[in-house]
């Protein structure tokens, strides 16, 4: 069987490798798997429902989850087998931006997750016109259930859904996918069945994960990043499990994952509890573990283990692999710049971590590390997937992409497409790069930085903070950090401290202090930090380093806006939110 369409990948799982455990959502505590068979069943009465609805082809349903579960599959599956447009939407975006998308895209229904989101969603629905029904997941009072909908569609004529899906043009509009950004107004993507399927296609090729292995999500569905990868593993045969972030530490030892998909935050938290731990032991414990990381810092891809690094790996990185399940045998990153240290850490482990590169309007993925031999180098986002073209463009080194999975434009939105997209299909990225080579003779895309990133300083001086931050964060006292010094005389940084790694040491050293102000204010606290920053400024021009810094105490967050849901930093929101501190750093 061949796939063409989004809602062929799992009719092709059924003829080729049906799975008992096809996806797996936690509820009360409880495992509720779903067979191949069982997803495809509720599927169709899913679409059945929503065709007695009247939803019609090209119709858009907005679906919202606070966390991945099963139920936003069977409603994707539902809506593009009848030729409905499935529009995800964030769950944690302003009721701004959830009255503008819903209207934008006149969405005839939504459906939602919880009772927090019926509430934000149920208050706009008289200003959506389009919008008929609201309905939800878990049971909520006042609100219709999705379960309705699966209701009306059981024992309809499935030769209905196969009537309409058989007329669905693999080239025709599949999703439309609102983009976060960190400014503006959200623009939807029109991704095709081709756009995305050509991606799964392609990355299915690439990565390590058989029928029957078990693989854990807890990305957002909403982003196109993880439901691609959704699609890739339902068309692999493996087990997906969902989890919510907040209780990944808890599932990792009991699902055991062979494979997931994260970004380079929540490995860098997983690295901070790992050094915690290491700080933690005393004597030659202590000793050995730092050994250890020591050697894992000059850790290479393909490199052959030592005998030293075999006793380093028996035994302190193979109890890094158990925090994780103990049996990972990849991971790929992306949505922001992974850091060197944190790769070869895990990598080393054994936890082979790989990092991609792509955007929403590239369905997503435009270059990838490979997980073979020579296919992969560090500090790079891998080499181009197959059928994907990629250049740098001579006049500012913006880097081009052409494709089968480049977006068909922005909804309603020719001119901001034309802005981007040409004619013969060069899609204009808005990030810079370069190419390097390997020592196997293979050109790798390096990102340098964002071009709408870039600071010019009052000199009229260009700086990237991407690789500043980046380096910044691979120091461990170091959670948080975000250069700043456009059209400033210099570089300077507003720096969010490892709490646990900070208080830790402040005890060590005779700090007393009752609040975290009164912590970082510390002029102890202030020497350790200049210290970080004097070790690390020589890794960049004398114009890129960081001269002044201010410590804050609290983290960024989705939920305080200053991160999109992808963990990137919303620039123009922390510059605003911290204008005084940034001012005071220039006037003092």
């Amino acid at each position: 069987m061949e796939v063409r369409r989004l809602f062929d990948v799992l009719h092709y799982q059924k003829a080729t490798h049906p799975q008992v455990v096809a996806l797996a959502t936690m509820k009360n505590g409880e495992w509720r798997k779903s067979s191949t068979d069982d997803l495809i069943r509720m599927s169709n009465n899913m679409s059945l429902g929503l065709l007695k609805l009247g939803i019609q082809i090209g119709d858009k349903v907005a679906v919202v989850t606070s966390s991945n579960r099963t139920e936003w599959n069977i409603c994707d599956q539902g809506i593009g087998q009848i030729g409905g447009i499935n529009v995800p939407l964030y769950p944690t975006i302003s009721e701004n931006d959830y009255e503008y998308i819903l209207n934008h895209a006149e969405a005839k229904i939504c459906i939602v997750s919880d009772a927090k989101l019926y509430a934000k969603v149920k208050n706009l629905v008289s200003k959506v016109p389009s919008l008929q029904d609201v309905y939800t997941f878990d049971q909520v009072e006042g609100a219709k259930n999705y379960e309705e909908i699966m209701k009306l569609g059981e024992g309809g004529d499935i030769a209905q859904i196969t009537t309409i899906s058989n007329t669905i043009d693999p080239n025709s509009l599949a999703t439309l996918i609102y983009t976060s950004g960190t400014t503006g107004v959200p623009k939807g993507v029109m991704l095709s069945h081709t756009n995305i399927v050509s991606n799964v296609l392609t990355v299915r090729a690439e990565l390590p994960i058989t029928q029957g292995q078990v693989s854990l999500s807890f990305l957002p569905l909403c982003h196109i990043f993880e439901r691609m990868v959704i699609y890739t593993y339902l068309y692999a045969g493996a087990n997906v499990y969902y989890s919510e972030v907040e209780t990944l530490a808890e599932k990792l030892p009991t699902v055991k994952p062979h494979f997931f998909t994260t970004v380079p935050r929540l490995l860098e938290k997983v690295y901070e509890k790992v050094i915690n731990g290491g700080m933690e032991q005393t004597g030659i414990k202590n000793k050995i573990f730092f050994w250890a990381m020591g050697l894992a810092d000059q850790y290479e891809y393909d490199q052959k283990p030592s005998f030293l690094f075999k006793i380093a790996d028996k035994l302190v990185f193979s109890k890094i692999r158990e925090k994780l399940g103990g049996r990972v045998i990849g991971v790929v990153t992306g949505s922001a710049a992974c850091p060197l240290k944190i790769a070869r850490v895990f990598s080393a482990a054994g936890i082979q971590v790989r990092e991609g590169y792509g955007l929403t309007e590239t369905s997503p993925v435009i270059t990838f590390n490979r997980f073979t031999e020579g296919g992969a180098m560090l500090g790079t986002v891998g080499m181009p997937i197959k059928d994907v073209e990629v250049k740098i463009a001579e006049s500012d080194s913006e880097i081009l992409a052409k494709g089968p999975n480049i977006m068909m434009g922005y909804y309603k939105e020719p001119e901001k497409t034309k802005e981007v997209l040409t004619d013969d299909g060069w899609f204009s990225t808005g990030d810079v790069g370069t190419f390097v080579t390997n020592n196997s003779g293979n050109k790798f895309l390096k990102i340098t930085d964002r071009k709408k990133e870039l600071l010019k300083t009052s000199g009229g001086k260009y700086v990237a903070p991407a690789p500043i931050e980046s380096k910044f964060r691979e120091d461990f006292f170091i959670d948080q950090i975000m250069v700043i010094g456009e059209s400033k005389r210099f570089v300077s940084a507003l720096i969010v401290p490892a709490f646990p790694e900070l208080e830790k040491w402040a005890k060590e050293n005779g700090v007393t202090y009752s609040t975290k102000e009164e912590l970082v204010a510390n002029p102890k606290v202030q020497q350790k930090y200049q210290s970080i920053v004097d070790e690390l400024n020589p890794n960049f021009s004398h114009i890129e380093q960081i001269k002044k810094f201010k410590l804050l105490v609290n983290e960024w967050t989705t939920d305080s806006s200053e991160l999109t849901p992808t963990m990137k930093l919303k620039r123009k929101v922390i510059n605003e939110k911290y204008n005084k501190e940034i001012e005071a750093i220039y006037n003092d």
